[in-house]
């Protein structure tokens, strides 16, 4: 340990290095993650008509109201205004105290809802790496189970190690493994689909998904169906982090420019992504498509392809769970050292030197850094380990998420910046997107709900990961 310096200074002003592609690599990172895998299973409750076009629906909102929340980085001016380093800068700038609260709230609960996402599934899916290989040894008849509680603390404790990296500005490495994670388990998922639709000949599914299954009762094809949405939904969530990851970018050109570039070639790879999986997964399994095509074994063999692209997914979470903590964490440690700045746990670094070949590399920690991030994390975990079930809390996450931070703020700040008068043409118009993504985005929260109570009236807290 050399020397102590001022947490402030970490906190300042940055040298932002951020390129078109590393940005649109930190929006496939967080984009495709625990969604994409469900995606099947959206559409073969939705069908094929509902299904896809459901899916461009929210890519064509998503794409919107995303490329006006660029615009929101810089106030008064987009191209000379002053900087909004995190959302809640932007709704601060733009908006009244009351709606920069109810964003602070907002963003908070769904990044921490997003890292208990992703800590489930990335147990589910080193759970189905032990299972596949009970059922590759014992058959698939055999009642196989893994060690799902301890996979979650392992998962806890590498976030810890993680959570100790500075701030997003940190994180282009472990987005970039991400991508390529999630690019390969993608893959897998779609060669695994393709090789059982050559052999079976067969293409599954109906045009109407679980709507059509007269076996069912109208209230479950109702709320299976609105679970899809909330799926679909998750599958898009991004906003959270978009002004974070704006904020690394370097500039000229201007950052909104340069921004909207990277949602366009984040979305048109995610969207292209998610339509292919989804529809040929569904293809392959009709209406007995799993949750999640890869952990809820549609596929047993080859196990040795299954266990890489669970491995992988694991992997991609890893660093898609940091993706989403980072901002978190910048916003509660910037508001502890407003609140206690002569504090010398809040404010002191300390640096320690490590001899790593020919150079020293200076590694650092904070006291508060530790202790609030540790903290957090271990909630986390134990969130996600009372909550072992997926496609309910992906469908929840999508309800919450996606109207108040994707559709409503983006919104209200693009009729503040622009002066839009009440009672124009364009007013309404955007008023009426907000209205119908509320209705939406009401309904699929009440059908995710349902379908949690259901799973928590069946499942043991801490007893089994499904």
């Amino acid at each position: 340990m050399s020397d102590v310096t001022n947490e402030n200074s970490e906190g300042g002003m940055h040298e932002r290095q951020g390129t078109v592609w590393t940005a649109a690599i930190h929006i496939v990172t967080a984009v495709i993650g625990a969604g994409v895998l469900s995606l099947s299973w959206s559409i073969a409750q939705l069908g094929w008509i509902a299904g896809p076009l459901v899916l461009a629906c929210f890519a064509c909102v998503t794409h919107y109201t995303s490329t006006l929340l660029t615009n929101c980085y810089r106030a008064p001016d987009r191209i000379t205004g002053t900087p909004n380093h995190c959302y809640i800068d932007a709704v601060k700038a733009y908006l009244s105290p009351k709606h920069v609260y109810l964003c602070a709230c907002a963003q908070f609960f769904n990044l921490w809802g997003a890292m208990v996402g992703y800590t489930i599934t990335t147990t589910i899916s080193m759970n189905a790496v032990s299972k596949a290989h009970c059922y590759h040894d014992n058959g698939h008849d055999n009642e196989c189970e893994g060690p799902g509680p301890i996979l979650m603390l392992s998962f806890g404790f590498l976030q810890l190690l993680l959570s100790q990296l500075p701030s997003m500005n940190h994180m282009a490495w472990v987005s970039i493994v991400a991508a390529i994670m999630s690019g390969t388990y993608s893959s897998i998922a779609f060669g695994l689909s393709v090789t059982e639709l050559v052999q079976t000949r067969e293409v599954k599914g109906g045009l109407f998904g679980v709507l059509g299954n007269v076996n069912l009762a109208p209230t479950t094809r109702a709320f299976k169906s609105l679970q899809a949405i909330g799926n679909v939904a998750f599958a898009y969530t991004f906003a959270e982090i978009l002004i974070e990851v704006q904020d690394t970018l370097k500039s000229p050109p201007a950052e909104h420019i340069t921004m909207k570039k990277a949602i366009s070639r984040g979305l048109s790879i995610t969207t292209a992504s998610y339509l292919i999986i989804g529809c040929f997964g569904y293809a392959t399994f009709g209406g007995s498509t799993p949750g999640n095509i890869l952990t809820g074994f549609g596929f047993y063999e080859p196990f040795w392809l299954v266990d890489i692209g669970n491995i992988c997914i694991a992997l991609h979470l890893s660093g898609a769970f940091q993706l989403f903590a980072q901002p978190l964490y910048a916003n509660l440690e910037m508001r502890i050292c407003e609140r206690w700045p002569e504090s010398k746990i809040v404010t002191r670094v300390y640096k320690i030197v490590v001899p790593c070949f020919k150079r020293r590399v200076p590694l650092s920690f904070s006291l508060l850094r530790l202790g609030l991030r540790s903290t957090i994390v271990i909630i986390t975990t134990i969130v996600g380990m009372a909550l072992p079930f997926f496609n309910s809390i992906v469908g929840m996450l999508g309800a919450l998420s996606f109207w108040p931070l994707t559709v409503y703020f983006p919104i209200k700040m693009h009729i503040a910046q622009q002066e839009i008068q009440k009672g124009t043409t364009k007013w309404i118009l955007l008023h009426v997107l907000i209205g119908f993504t509320l209705c939406v985005c009401v309904a699929v929260s009440i059908g995710a709900g349902a379908e949690m109570v259901d799973h928590l009236k069946e499942v043991s807290p801490f007893t089994k990961i499904e």
